[in-house]
């Protein structure tokens, strides 16, 4: 540990920067006080770096803060002086940002600015520098000459995570029934040094070594990723314990029949779990141009014996190879069979993985499953992977998470003095810039040149990719400083509830909503519901120079009208060159218009409801992440359906429509085709189709059956899944359904062939028919006057749209079933499923399913967050990743889960 308790020296002063200072001019630099974090009490330099400056001639002014750690009587003693007002200074450094009002103008400012990556939080602060004229030194960009960082507080991040787990673990241990001698370390930041926090190591590791360790609990293993300050600086602290390293090979012995008295550590370097995805060998080189080419073993070859991993590696998606996915961690947390309990009333273990220390913070990265940072003030969460639930407890089943991404915090006064060593021989340099002059009349190190975001009031050429990545991101609020923007929505129905009350959020959103006449008065009674909202009278098949003048007042158009109106739709949007969004399938028609769309430099997206829609949504994700992670989807079933509530399923046909049955009808004798076990099922049209139904057990409390449901093979290159042995969609029914079409088709009412006779009935016809228990009790059979049409089968669908119209609770079930083959050879079997019901006094379950992606689309093209040009469908992720946050966000929760076969 004397590495961290003597640290090194500063160097001494660059004299080369030093001799060109001017003589007549005495240098002023000034330690700010930092006022955006409470937990932050660090300072860029500690005094003994203050005091060869001052001894050098330089001035140093240092703002009062009673949160800094190092009180100010020490600078003081250093030769600073202690002072409000900083404005006498050319150089202001410190940690993090400052406060946009206490920015002063054409100095030149250092500190972490985190504007890099176009961080909208910190994009005003950013906006303020270039306005002021400031010049920007980020530390965060001060790297060496193979890209390392030069300035940081890693070391110090490695040895605060490192506390904290162990603080952590005695928690997680007595949460279990066993006391452990880490009851006794606290979390780091409670330490009035670290020399205390390595006492109370030390301590800990006394008792260890005099076997008070429980023994029910087994050998304790540590697992430390990478090799860098972060690491080192968590392995410096593990060192005060009676520790003995073992290669990641050895872990699984050492973990079963290890020595209780001490405890066991690795470190695990690429070389280790990292193997080429072909033929299993580790290519250094290789892996640096080519990471994609590379899976890691780690969830089998080590983590199954860590009891505590802690993790500092770096990862570059999106092909960096992952640690450890959701699906691990499910594996892990099984319940050991080995490990039982030694003394009676001390229950063994449920699993060794107990706890995952990730330093590196990286939300979403090398630990999928670590999605949000804890923080000082709560530092642990429990990660229970069966539910994929962060729970904020150190109890129940899980893995405890510490993912704090400002741990240096916890240890402030170390931490200035290491990061202090590391700034100090640039500080020269910095002192000589003059923010007033043009950077090319300024000479620096590449290290800090390259570190210069701002100055003269732009961005410096290196970073000028910044305004790019904001103008992206921008371009929505921009939109909304010009003026309202207007929205032709066509089409009232039910489904139309959401989509309105999903854009009229916006204050700036207007929506037209246009009807036909027979359906006004829909169309008004649903614009009197929500703000900003015009009904209009409309027929779209005998208006069309209306329509035309309408969609070029608009600046979006939404058709929720049958799809064969979405062509005539399309011409108007194309001629105007208004974008346009829809919820229906890429039909032939549509497809014709695909040149002229791209011509028109205008957005047409389709399919985006619920199916289509967020089934393509949710098969993406699943699939690209799947080859992401260099596996291969072997098969694929979709089933969804729009169904009643269960206890309003009492009829024959367990179903109830919401718009004309004339297309669910047809659908129960179309022709369909799919692919199961490597072999083409076609079931031709005509009558078959119900006979293939076949029961569906994922959720056996609803009954539920399903059918396929046209050319699923179709599907296999749009979602790149040729590798597919099975791919199948279909339509999910309550049982009974087939066998009550399948009845109708036998007695001839699936009929679309003309029928005069039905044009003027002067009694039913229907009940002429064979007689049946499902015709009888829907009315089939009365003496009521069959309804006109032209067709038995547009007779028929009157008919069930009057007796069993929809107007009560519904449901929607959706459930893809992804079979997933590792490079290990694992087969994963993911289910993901979608089960909403309708709210009594508020949107079906439909409605919200179909409206709101389609509203969520419509929003995304008016903010230019979808900018790509053509005929879309949402099957890439700029369009499904966002949709599907904001649909969890309406409460349609989909819930993943997963299992595997060896």
């Amino acid at each position: 540990m004397l590495r961290l308790v003597g640290l090194h020296r500063s160097r001494a002063p660059s004299r080369v920067w030093a001799q060109r200072r001017n003589k007549h001019h005495r240098a002023v630099m000034a330690i700010r006080r930092e006022d955006v974090n409470p937990w932050e009490r660090r300072a860029p330099l500690a005094p003994r770096h203050v005091r060869e400056l001052t001894n050098d001639g330089v001035k140093v002014l240092v703002q009062p803060s009673n949160r800094r750690a190092i009180h100010e009587k020490f600078y003081m003693k250093a030769g600073a002086v202690i002072q409000e007002d900083i404005s006498e200074a050319s150089l202001i450094v410190g940690v993090k940002r400052p406060l946009e009002e206490k920015v002063i103008p054409r100095k030149t400012y250092a500190f972490f600015s985190h504007t890099i990556k176009a961080q909208e939080a910190n994009m005003g602060l950013l906006d303020d520098l270039l306005n002021k004229e400031v010049r920007l030194i980020d530390y965060e960009k001060m790297v060496d000459a193979n890209g390392y960082r030069i300035v940081a507080f890693g070391q110090w991040a490695g040895v605060a995570g490192m506390i904290n787990i162990l603080h952590g673990l005695g928690l997680r241990f007595l949460a279990l029934g066993h006391h452990t001698p880490f009851m006794h370390i606290g979390m780091a930041h409670n330490y009035r040094n670290v020399s205390q926090a390595i006492q109370a190591v030390r301590d800990c590791g006394y008792e260890i070594s005099m076997g008070l360790m429980p023994r029910s609990i087994g050998p304790l293993t540590f697992c430390f990723t990478g090799t860098g300050n972060v690491s080192k600086g968590a392995q410096d602290m593990i060192n005060e314990l009676p520790v003995e390293y073992v290669e990641p090979h050895e872990l699984k012995d050492v973990s079963e029949t290890g020595d209780m008295n001490k405890v066991y550590a690795t470190v695990l370097s690429r070389r280790h779990h990292l193997v080429r995805k072909s033929d299993g060998n580790y290519d250094p080189m290789e892996y640096e141009n080519h990471p994609e080419l590379y899976t890691s073993h780690f969830r089998t070859s080590v983590a199954p014996y860590t009891t505590c991993l802690i993790n500092g590696i770096y990862w570059d998606p999106p092909h960096t190879p992952r640690l450890l996915r959701r699906l691990d961690a499910q594996r892990l947390i099984r319940p050991l069979k080995s490990l039982s309990a030694l003394n009676e009333g001390s229950p063994a273990l449920p699993h060794k993985l107990l706890a995952i220390c990730d330093i590196s913070a990286d939300t979403g990265g090398s630990i999928e499953f670590m999605t949000e940072c804890t923080t000082i003030d709560k530092p642990f969460c429990m990660y229970d992977a069966d539910q994929h639930i962060d729970h904020d407890s150190v109890e129940g089943n899980g893995i405890l998470m510490c993912s704090i991404d400002n741990l240096p915090a916890q240890l402030p006064i170390e931490a200035t003095e290491y990061f202090g060593d590391r700034l100090f021989p640039y500080i020269w340099e910095m002192l000589l810039s003059d923010a007033t002059k043009s950077l090319n009349e300024e000479e620096f190190s590449p290290q800090v040149r390259d570190a210069i975001i701002t100055s003269n009031g732009a961005l410096t050429p290196k970073f000028e990719y910044i305004e790019k990545m904001r103008e992206k991101r921008e371009k929505a609020q921009i939109l909304k400083k010009t003026g309202m923007k207007r929205v032709l929505l066509l089409g009232s129905g039910y489904v139309s509830g959401p989509v309105v009350e999903y854009l009229t959020r916006d204050e700036g959103t207007q929506v037209t909503v246009g009807e036909s006449s027979v359906l006004l008065k829909q169309a008004e009674e649903l614009a009197a519901r929500y703000p900003n909202t015009i009904p209009i009278m409309l027929d779209v098949s005998s208006q069309e120079g209306h329509l035309d003048s309408l969609v070029t007042d608009h600046d979006l158009v939404i058709s929720m009208l049958p799809y064969s109106f979405h062509p005539i739709v399309a011409k108007h949007c194309i001629r105007r060159k208004v974008n346009m969004v829809t919820a229906s399938y890429l039909s032939p028609a549509m497809k014709e218009l695909r040149s002229s769309v791209e011509e028109a430099g205008i957005t047409i997206v389709n399919e985006m409801g619920l199916d289509p829609g967020i089934d393509h949504m949710l098969a993406m994700e699943c699939i690209e992440q799947a080859k992401a992670d260099g596996c291969t989807v072997e098969s694929y079933s979709s089933f969804c359906g729009g169904l009643p509530a269960p206890e309003c399923s009492d009829n024959p046909l367990r179903y109830k429509f919401s718009w004309s049955p004339y297309g669910v009808l047809l659908n129960t004798v179309s022709p369909a085709v799919f692919l199961r076990d490597g072999e083409v099922w076609n079931i031709p049209a005509g009558g078959t189709l119900m006979d293939s139904a076949t029961a569906m057990d994922f959720f056996p409390g609803f009954s539920l059956e399903g059918f396929p449901n046209r050319d699923s093979t179709k599907y296999a290159e749009p979602y790149g899944i040729q590798t597919a042995h099975t791919l199948i969609r279909g339509t999910l029914r309550f049982k009974g359904f087939s066998k009550a079409m399948g009845g109708f088709v036998k007695l001839g009412l699936i009929n679309t062939e003309p029928s005069p006779v039905l044009l003027h009935p002067t009694e039913s016809k229907l009940r002429r028919n064979p007689c049946c228990l499902c015709c009888c009790r829907l009315g089939m059979l009365s003496d009521d006057a069959v309804p006109h049409a032209d067709t038995i089968l547009a007779s028929l669908a009157k008919h069930l749209e009057a007796k069993l119209s929809f107007g009560e609770r519904d449901l929607i079930i959706m459930r893809n079933d992804v079979g997933i083959r590792h490079p290990t050879g694992e087969l994963e079997m993911r289910q993901i499923s979608l089960v909403v019901y309708g709210e009594p006094n508020g949107f079906s379950a439909m409605a919200k399913t179909v409206g709101y992606p389609a509203a969520i689309a419509a929003r995304m093209v008016l903010d230019g967050e979808i900018s790509t040009k053509g005929l879309l469908v949402p099957m890439t992720n700029d369009i499904y990743g966002p949709a599907l946050a904001r649909l969890k966000e309406e409460g349609l929760h989909i819930i993943s889960k997963s299992t595997l076969q060896d």
